[in-house]
């Protein structure tokens, strides 16, 4: 066994029908935030002692949770609001609410320039509301709207390459935007797999996973925009964590409830471990090697460690 089970968290019960999506953890507090969507709040664990501590309430539709351990910031992306909240991650404290676009959900820092981008879901119902925010954080601003070609999914930041990536559903894409002139997308990187959704990253090797709907996670080149590997999940993917120590990728799958681990150096899944139907959104602490799955019927955390 890959991932081992060591608790389980109970977190307030949902208010209406929905669950958590997605989460993050502040290094130097041992703080993790997760966003408890059905509930308009943001879930504070401490992980120190896997116990709930509180809730940061007001935060209406809120989907995207991310954390800068630099400059000790929390963002979220609150959807019914179109708008980011931004929270000192040691004292909490709110430092301010930025309209966006519609619907944000996908976030991902700039910490050079201080600019966040907020990747908008848009309403397929109306035209040109598919984009994506970049927001000045020092001056609490919104300086730029990109069109996207297409509903907007995950979003992670190369400091190496000095650029953004977005997920993009269809057509099954990755949007590049230049972290220097990041009012326009730069290129474009083509999938070899429907609905890309969960993204990170491995700065080591500079390589790029995409987890795709078609049950697909593929492995990039985000330089080339080649496509390495593609293997088969055990299901629809939703967020993904790679552990840059292990070399292993954690894929959550919300049906049937799972964790695929993937060796990322073979490109071979070595695990698949059962959560709860619906557990589609997980933490990572890289610190202790644990995983977060958070499950929406039991309203909790499980915690599993990888050993």
């Amino acid at each position: 066994m890959v991932l081992h089970p060591v608790g389980k968290i109970e977190l307030p019960e949902h208010i209406g029908q929905g669950g958590f999506d997605h989460a993050a953890i502040h290094a130097a507090t041992r703080k993790l935030f997760v966003a408890h969507t059905i509930n308009n709040s943001l879930d504070v664990i401490d992980i120190t002692k896997d116990r709930y501590l509180h809730s940061i309430p007001d935060l209406s539709g809120v989907a995207g949770a991310l954390v800068d351990d630099n400059q000790n910031l929390v963002f979220t992306s609150n959807r019914n609001e179109n708008a980011i909240s931004i929270f000192h991650a040691i004292s909490e404290n709110n430092l301010g609410k930025v309209p966006v676009g519609v619907r944000p959900n996908g976030l991902t820092y700039d910490p050079k320039r201080q600019h966040l981008l907020a990747a908008n879901v848009g309403d397929p119902e109306f035209s040109g509301t598919f984009t994506v925010s970049v927001v000045d954080v020092e001056s609490l601003k919104m300086t730029a709207s990109i069109p996207m070609p297409g509903r907007t999914r995950w979003a992670v930041f190369d400091q190496q390459a000095e650029a953004f990536y977005i997920n993009i559903m269809d057509p099954a894409q990755i949007v590049v935007i230049d972290a220097k002139s990041p009012d326009r997308i730069a290129r474009i990187i083509h999938v070899p797999a429907a609905g890309p959704h969960g993204l990170d990253l491995d700065n080591d090797r500079h390589l790029l996973y995409c987890a795709c709907d078609a049950k697909k996670l593929v492995q990039l080149d985000p330089q080339t925009g080649q496509a390495l590997t593609v293997i088969d999940l055990s299901g629809t993917p939703d967020v993904i964590f790679f552990n840059s120590m292990l070399k292993h990728l954690y894929v959550a799958i919300g049906d049937p409830g799972v964790i695929d681990v993937v060796d990322t150096q073979s490109m071979q899944i070595i695990e698949t471990i059962s959560t709860e139907k619906g557990a589609h959104t997980i933490a990572f602490d890289a610190v202790n090697n644990k995983i977060y799955a958070f499950a929406p019927q039991s309203h909790s955390a499980l915690v599993f460690v990888d050993e």
